[in-house]
């Protein structure tokens, strides 16, 4: 996990509000609009902005993607897209947009 975790925080890099955070979520691949959501795979938002989610993941992604992205206990539960992708073998590492406000889904100390 160190060097998924230093890969996500390259990335991060060039996300100036970009905070650690260690949240643990399921992703799930968005068809159409409307449609009901398959979660396919667990993961951990290493960094975050107001406006932003940084994450690794084995589900291969590309940029403009919308995913869906929830908390076990729904506190969590958004349509992000994708608006930058690193590709390593048989992961990715993405930062990846809201799609509509979520206030005060980040607080900083």
């Amino acid at each position: 996990m160190a060097l998924a975790t230093t890969m996500v925080a390259g990335l991060a890099r060039f996300f100036p509000e970009a905070a650690p955070v260690r949240i643990p979520v399921q992703l799930a691949r968005t068809l159409q609009a409307g449609a009901p959501a398959t979660f396919l795979e667990s993961t951990v938002i290493e960094f975050g902005t107001p406006r932003e989610v940084l994450f690794e993941c084995k589900t291969p992604l590309e940029f403009a993607d919308i995913v869906r992205v929830r908390t076990s206990d729904g506190s969590l539960d958004v349509e992000v897209a994708i608006v930058a992708v690193q590709s390593q073998p048989g992961k990715t590492v993405v930062a990846a947009r809201f799609q509509g406000e979520v206030p005060n889904w980040i607080v900083k100390s």
